[in-house]
């Protein structure tokens, strides 16, 4: 296995950055007390959570070019 080139910006990259709020996302409402997740529409999360990870895949294959 061979990591991939820049790895040490890697928390810079929208891939790393989407997967990374995704996780927290799912962390988090682990957390909350059963009567505010009552409050949140049925499945919302997942389709957040699922949305955060089709970006993070995109970010991964776009050529992320900083700025000039």
């Amino acid at each position: 296995m061979k990591f991939v080139d820049g790895i040490e910006n890697a928390w810079k990259w929208f891939s790393v950055q989407a997967m990374a709020l995704a996780g927290a996302l799912q962390l988090v409402w682990i957390g909350l007390p059963e009567d505010l997740k009552a409050s949140v529409p049925h499945n919302l999360i997942t389709y957040i959570t699922v949305a955060l990870l089709a970006l993070g895949v995109c970010g991964r294959l776009v050529q992320q070019v900083p700025p000039k």
